[in-house]
């Protein structure tokens, strides 16, 4: 499975909506692997915006220095969030990829023609709307642009894109994200404006094959990176040979990856991604994160503060696969503390003391197996609340186990089946757990490792209160 996350800009450091999105395809990529199955994982940056440009203009350094800042943050989230990523492709960098955004562009010359243009564009969304505000939230006031640009003939393809959504061979999930492009499409399409003056964009960007005047459109250069970020024979593994190819985006973006994008690859005869997973917005007292939000969305400062354990276990269970969900630390830390100081940290420590106090912590055969709610149905739909809502029933089973059975109260015979069977069920969640919590299910594991385990040791102490993680 090709599993890629969209490439942000990098006018600011990451925000915590940034890490919802990772985390995702984080677990996505976990449980593949676990399965046995090949995977590559691959996120990015989007340098080559305005954006960019326009943020380091406000801060007074070289455009150059604040990309390159920007991006090392982005690419940094990998060791706080315990992230498993193969790729990370920045795109003002990488070797290959303005040599590949090239031939995707010439690919299509035969739907590209020249037109003057006059609209309203919205830096923040880099792209023209008929008309203000910008229905992205973004506030700035949105700038009238009267250039001469570079056309795509997206209308070409709307009865292509209709039967490619509607026949399910781009499959978009949730199904009222499916609808959204369905209705986008059989509106009507007009042709897009795919570059942009030069001067406009301060001579930052890719600069359009024989027109050195135009700059690339910025999303046209950034929807080319799941194909240019593959090299020589990754490219015939990855993109052409493999049949699972899934982009996990933000609902603010799903027309440039479902409806853009696909056009482009149709026209330049590439092949076609298979799946994309939309998720909706985190925000904060109901308004969506953006950079500017400061430490309270900062994923970096949370993990510092509440774990990483905490922070993508929230992440997981608390955002919907519908609808906004907002986010306090009051919420992370009451989550982390019922769930997992109460509920597993609470389970472990409770059998391995018992373990020890009745079997001198020697581990006896299993006397039952409690069985553990696959996840693999939930995550094929893209419902990360619910599979870690699956994967967690084990924990709760195993509770409820513990007050069944009461192994303190059986006679040496009893208690031997008892926690054979509860030390079975914990090494089963350290497995069944990993793709979502790999740190707390690495703990677990240690901690019911053997035929006689360690000593019991706290695995994950209470948030409330302490302003410390555990």
């Amino acid at each position: 499975m090709y599993i890629t996350t969209t490439i942000p800009y990098v006018n600011a450091r990451p925000h915590l909506g940034h890490a919802l999105e990772l985390v995702q395809a984080d677990v996505l990529a976990r449980h593949h692997r676990r399965r046995g199955e090949p995977v590559r994982f691959q996120t990015g940056t989007d340098d080559n915006s305005l954006k960019n440009v326009l943020a380091a203009e406000a801060a007074g350094v070289p455009v150059r220095e604040l990309v390159d800042r920007n991006a090392a943050a982005f690419e940094g989230l990998r060791g706080p969030l315990d992230l498993s990523f193969d790729s990370f492709i920045r795109t003002s960098a990488h070797p290959g990829h303005r040599a590949g955004v090239e031939r995707i562009w010439e690919a299509t010359g035969h739907d590209l023609y020249q037109r003057h243009y006059e609209g309203l564009y919205c830096v923040g969304c880099e792209q023209f709307y008929p008309e203000g505000p910008c229905p992205d939230g973004h506030e700035a006031p949105l700038q009238r642009v009267s250039e001469q640009n570079w056309f795509f003939r997206l209308s070409r393809y709307q009865d292509a894109l209709s039967e490619l959504v509607r026949s399910g061979r781009l499959r978009i999930e949730p199904v009222v994200r499916r609808n959204e492009v369905l209705a986008f499409i059989e509106a009507g399409l007009d042709d897009i404006s795919v570059s942009r003056s030069a001067a406009r964009a301060r001579g930052w960007g890719i600069p359009v094959p024989g027109d050195p005047d135009q700059v690339v459109y910025v999303w046209w250069d950034a929807l080319a990176n799941y194909v240019t970020a593959l090299e020589g024979d990754d490219y015939d593994r990855w993109w052409v040979s493999e049949r699972r190819k899934v982009h996990l985006m933000g609902k603010g973006v799903i027309r440039f990856h479902a409806v853009y994008w696909p056009a482009m690859l149709l026209s330049a005869g590439r092949p076609l991604p298979t799946g994309i997973f939309v998720h909706d917005y985190l925000t904060v007292d109901g308004r969506k994160i953006s950079k500017s939000a400061g430490d309270a969305a900062d994923p970096v400062a949370l993990v510092d503060a509440y774990g990483v354990d905490a922070v993508r276990w929230w992440l997981l269970r608390e955002v919907p696969r519908v609808g906004d969900a907002d986010f306090t630390e009051e919420r992370l830390v009451a989550r982390a503390d019922e769930d997992l100081a109460n509920g597993l940290g609470n389970l472990v420590n409770r059998v391995v003391t018992m373990v020890h106090r009745f079997l001198d912590g020697h581990v006896p055969p299993a006397g039952e197996e409690l069985a553990a709610v696959p996840v693999d149905e939930a995550l094929a739909a893209f419902d990360f609340r619910r599979a870690a809502v699956a994967a967690w029933a084990l924990v709760e089973e195993a509770n409820r186990y513990v007050e069944r059975t009461r192994p303190w109260q059986q006679p040496r015979a009893g208690q031997e089946a008892a926690l054979g069977t509860l030390v079975h069920a914990c090494r089963t969640l350290a497995v069944q757990l990993e793709p979502f919590l790999p740190t707390a299910a690495a703990r677990v594991a240690a901690a019911v490792a053997g035929e006689r385990l360690p000593r019991p040791e706290p695995l994950f102490r209470r948030l409330a209160g302490s302003g410390v993680a555990g």
